[in-house]
């Protein structure tokens, strides 16, 4: 009994030293944990100002030779045109400053001054004419050979002057001064088609290649760049890594483990190949437009409300849903793409099966005997038509074929008619069809002469809309330009030569490390690209 205070106290004594050390070691941890967080937010991102491409199955880097898709996307910063196209597709001067149409077959264009090639040459009047010359020649197969179909002179006025010489008034010719120009005096003395220069020929572009080694391009940032002479010191991107791949799937693979950092593609099964997850993506309207063609001159589909009838009864987006992977963009009009002009305030030709029959009833339309009918001067006409599609593009097979399910829903009877490449082609050249089902590669400038205009697939002809596009050729105003559009708009959503349908889907897909103003469009991916960067 007499050793238990003792005990006590011991007890008591260990307890104050064990809650001091607690004490203290909790105090130490805590100090620690500030001291981490502390210096982990002092630690700046890196910022890397490099950039990694990708080109599968590389042919050539001459621009006006290359067949690749890669290529054409990345020869936009390493050459350039006469005319760009901005995120809106609007026609904004480059090496061209000014350009003017001095008679119905005649342009005068006046070119940048100051602007150095990459091996510090000057750029002149001289290296048009031979770019021109080149992509015209027959020996060249060139994807630009259409922009320049109608030119037949060039004249050189000066040093910075040209005149271009066509054999037809061009709706909008300035878009189609968008080919990549080339240096005369680097092919000097050189077979054009056979120099090893043309594996990477010296543009005027903000980046110039440097070097090519292991399967590989070098590019950097151009110091010279119309003039600019930059230092060392700027800001943006300063070198592009361009890897070669022997194909697609493996720039995929390159791109799912990190090795570079932005791939395009219009795939619509990509994600089986890079997955869902792990980077950003932004999606645009490609060029790719399917449309639905009426021969007007047909006795039941000459009236716009037959014509109107058969638009609201389809539904695009099940067909994208069905056959396109949902990767599709419905469309209402051939420039429903982005374009500057386009404005979709007037139509009104959305999937609405609910209304057809009022619409064909108002309009003295009557569903008899299994079709729609009218009577017209004592004769009857009959809502039965065929379809024809291309048999060998199993997608517009597919959707033709629910496009006359869609119709027989409202008691419009449709055949579908597949037929062959060659039959195809021979029913368009004559307009031997009641409806057919076709696709195109929209052109990027606002005119629709294709779809509304002379020699159209519909056979329509509407006197106003005729007059209006005579009249957008002669245009500079831009506002009034687009007060003219807006009235053809409003015919086409009353008239439906045609139905729209859809356009393909782009997608650009980057490493959540890339940053800066990432706005690709079907023209150019590369908007803004020399203020990117990397930043980890």
């Amino acid at each position: 009994m007499k050793s238990l205070p003792r005990i006590l106290f011991i007890l008591f004594v260990l307890g104050l030293i064990g809650f001091a050390v607690y004490t203290i070691q909790n105090n130490n941890s805590t100090i620690d944990e500030e001291e981490v967080e502390k210096k982990v937010s002092d630690v700046e991102p890196q910022i890397l100002y490099d950039l990694r491409l990708g080109i599968a199955e590389f042919d050539i880097m001459n621009p006006i030779l290359s067949k690749n898709r890669n290529v054409q996307d990345i020869a936009k910063i390493i050459y350039e045109p006469l005319v760009n196209l901005n995120y809106e597709y609007k026609a904004e001067p480059c090496l061209a400053v000014e350009w003017s149409k001095i008679e119905n077959n005649a342009y005068l264009i006046k070119l940048r001054e100051g602007v150095k090639w990459h091996d510090g040459t000057n750029f002149t009047a001289k290296d048009v004419k031979f770019t021109i010359d080149k992509i015209k020649s027959e020996e060249v197969s060139s994807i630009y050979k259409y922009n320049l179909g109608n030119v037949v002179g060039l004249d050189i006025i000066d040093n910075y002057t040209v005149k271009l010489t066509l054999d037809a008034d061009v709706p909008f010719f300035e878009y189609n001064l968008t080919f990549p120009i080339l240096s005369e005096n680097y092919y000097e003395g050189q077979d054009f088609l056979a120099t090893s220069k043309n594996r990477n020929p010296v543009g005027t572009g903000r980046f110039k290649v440097h070097a090519e080694e292991d399967g590989s391009l070098t590019l950097n940032r151009f110091k010279d760049y119309w003039g600019e002479k930059d230092k060392e010191n700027i800001i943006g991107l300063k070198t592009i890594r361009v890897y070669m791949f022997n194909s697609m799937g493996e720039m995929y693979n390159s791109f799912k483990i990190g090795n570079i950092d932005l791939i395009t593609t219009t795939n619509l099964y990509a994600e089986n190949y890079i997955g869902t997850i792990g980077y950003n993506k932004k999606e645009y309207k490609g060029k790719e437009f399917d449309y639905i063609a009426f021969n007007t001159e047909n006795k039941a589909l000459a009236y716009p409300e037959m014509r109107k009838a058969i638009a609201m009864c389809i539904d695009k987006g099940s067909i994208i849903a069905n056959y396109y992977n949902a990767k599709y963009y419905n469309a209402e009009f051939p420039l429903d793409y982005q374009n500057w002009i386009y404005s979709s305030d007037t139509f009104n030709s959305k999937y609405n099966p609910d209304q057809v029959d009022q619409l064909l009833i108002e309009n003295g339309w009557e569903y008899k005997y299994s079709s729609w009918r009218k009577v017209e001067k004592y004769n009857t006409i009959r809502a039965n038509f065929t379809l024809v599609v291309n048999s060998a593009n199993e997608p517009r097979v597919a959707a033709a074929d629910m496009i006359k399910e869609q119709l027989a829903n409202k008691g419009i009877n449709v055949t579908v008619k597949k037929v062959s490449d060659s039959q195809y082609y021979t029913y368009l050249a004559n307009r031997n069809y009641d409806m057919v089902l076709m696709g195109t590669s929209i052109g990027l400038s606002p005119n629709i002469n294709t779809y509304m205009g002379d020699g159209n697939y519909s056979l329509y002809y509407n006197e106003e809309v005729s007059s209006l596009i005579n009249e957008t050729k002669n245009i500079a105003d831009n506002d009034v330009l687009k007060e003219k559009y807006q009235r053809i708009y409003q015919i086409y959503s009353e008239e439906m030569p045609f139905v729209s349908l859809y356009f393909n889907r782009a997608t650009l897909c980057y490493s959540p490390n890339l940053m800066g103003d990432i706005s690709p469009n079907c023209y150019s991916v590369f908007y803004n690209i020399e203020n990117w960067y990397r930043q980890y």
